[in-house]
C-alpha cells in the first residue's frame, strides 16, 4: 500500500476559465483554489498531481444578486466571506449557519464554495495508506467494514464504500434547491446539487457525476417562496472543528395552518448530502408539529441499514430532524 509522496509538481495559473479547462488536456491536472483539502492529501500521499492548475485568479469570487431575486455564488468566494454576506444572512439563514459550523475560522477564511463540495470523505481508513480502500484505490475493499464505523453511513451506502460525506454547506444547499455551473471541455451545463454528488454503488471512487477536466464555475440559490424559514443544526462530538455525526437542513413554509413546502437535507448518514424526499412527501399538506415530524422522521430512517458501531445514529438522525423543524416551525413569521 505504499504510495510514492510527490515532491514536484508544475504550477500554472490560468489566465481564464477556458484556459483552465484547457490544461486538463494533459493527465495528471488538478485545480486547486483554497487547498484546505488538496494540500493534506499531497501531504499524505492521498493525492500526487503532476500539474495543479491555481483557479483563484479568476474572476469567480463575487455574489451577485440575480433578477428573479435568487443569488449567484462564484466558485472561488471564501466560506468565511459568503457566511458574513448580508444577502445570505437575512434569506439563506440556514447556508450561513452551516457555513459557520464547519471547520475553524481560519479554514473557512481559506476555503472555497467549489472546493468544499468538491472535499473528499474524512474516513480515517480512506486517509490511512496501510488500509485497502476502494474509493482510494478502485477493488481494494473497504476497511471501514467490520472496523470502526462510528462516523459512517446509515443511508444508501453499499458494499464498496460506507464513507459519509463531510460537507456542511453542501446539506445546506440541497435543501435550498442549489444549482451548480459547471465548464467543461465540452462547454457549460447546469448540474442541480442533489444530482452533483454520487451514492458509491460499485464506484466508490466517483465522489460526483463531474469528470476530472470540469471546473465548477458558481452556484446558483433560487429565491425562497415568501413566508419560508430555514434553519441548520449539527450534532458533532465536540463544539468546534468537528465533522458532523448527524446534521439537517430544513425549509419550511406554513400556509392556512398545513405544511405547504418542506425541504429537508442530512449530513453526516450518506456518501453524499441526503435530501429526505420521504420525509418532505409525508410532511406536505400536514398540520407542522412534533407528531407530523417525528412520522416524517421514521419514514424516512425506514430505509436506514446502520453498522455495528453507529446504530445510535438512527434515533440521533430522527431526533435531530424533528429538533430543526420544530425550531424552525417556531419561528415567528
Amino acid at each position: 500500500m505504499d504510495r510514492e509522496i510527490r515532491s514536484r509538481f508544475d504550477y500554472r495559473r490560468p489566465v481564464d476559465v477556458d484556459d483552465a479547462v484547457a490544461a486538463t488536456a494533459w493527465p495528471g491536472v488538478e485545480f486547486i483554489a483554497g487547498g484546505t483539502n488538496l494540500v493534506d492529501h499531497l501531504k499524505r500521499g492521498l493525492a500526487a498531481p503532476e500539474v495543479l492548475v491555481d483557479v483563484t485568479g479568476l474572476p469567480l469570487d463575487s455574489v451577485e444578486e440575480l433578477p428573479d431575486g435568487g443569488l449567484r455564488i462564484g466558485a472561488t468566494v471564501r466560506n468565511s466571506a459568503l457566511a458574513a454576506h448580508p444577502v445570505v444572512r437575512r434569506d439563506y439563514p440556514v447556508l450561513a449557519r452551516a457555513l459557520l459550523s464547519g471547520a475553524s475560522p481560519q479554514i473557512r477564511n481559506l476555503a472555497t464554495t467549489g472546493g468544499n463540495l468538491l472535499q473528499r470523505t474524512r474516513c480515517a481508513y480512506f486517509r490511512d495508506l496501510s488500509s485497502p480502500c476502494g474509493k482510494r484505490e478502485p477493488g481494494t475493499g473497504c476497511s471501514a467494514l467490520g472496523g470502526c464505523t462510528r462516523h459512517h453511513a446509515i443511508l444508501g451506502a453499499s458494499a464498496h464504500c460506507v464513507a459519509t460525506h463531510p460537507s456542511d454547506m453542501a446539506v445546506a444547499m440541497a435543501a435550498l434547491d442549489a444549482e451548480v455551473h459547471v465548464l467543461g471541455p465540452d462547454g457549460r451545463r447546469t448540474v442541480p446539487l442533489v444530482e452533483l454528488h454520487r451514492l458509491p454503488g460499485d464506484e466508490p471512487h466517483r465522489d460526483t457525476v463531474l469528470s476530472r477536466s470540469d471546473l465548477i464555475t458558481s452556484v446558483d440559490l433560487p429565491p425562497l417562496p415568501p413566508g419560508a424559514r430555514s434553519g441548520y443544526l449539527k450534532v458533532r462530538d465536540r463544539a468546534e472543528f468537528a465533522f458532523a455525526l448527524v446534521s439537517a437542513a430544513v425549509v419550511l413554509r406554513v400556509e392556512d395552518g398545513v405544511v405547504a413546502d418542506v425541504r429537508i437535507a442530512l449530513g453526516g448518514v450518506a456518501h453524499k448530502p441526503w435530501r429526505a424526499r420521504r420525509a418532505e412527501d409525508v410532511l406536505h399538506g400536514a398540520p407542522p408539529g412534533e407528531e407530523a415530524f417525528r412520522r416524517a422522521a421514521e419514514e424516512e430512517l425506514a430505509a436506514a441499514r446502520p453498522l455495528a458501531g453507529n446504530g445510535f445514529k438512527v434515533p440521533l438522525t430522527r431526533n435531530v430532524m424533528v429538533s430543526a423543524l420544530l425550531a424552525v416551525s417556531a419561528e415567528r413569521r
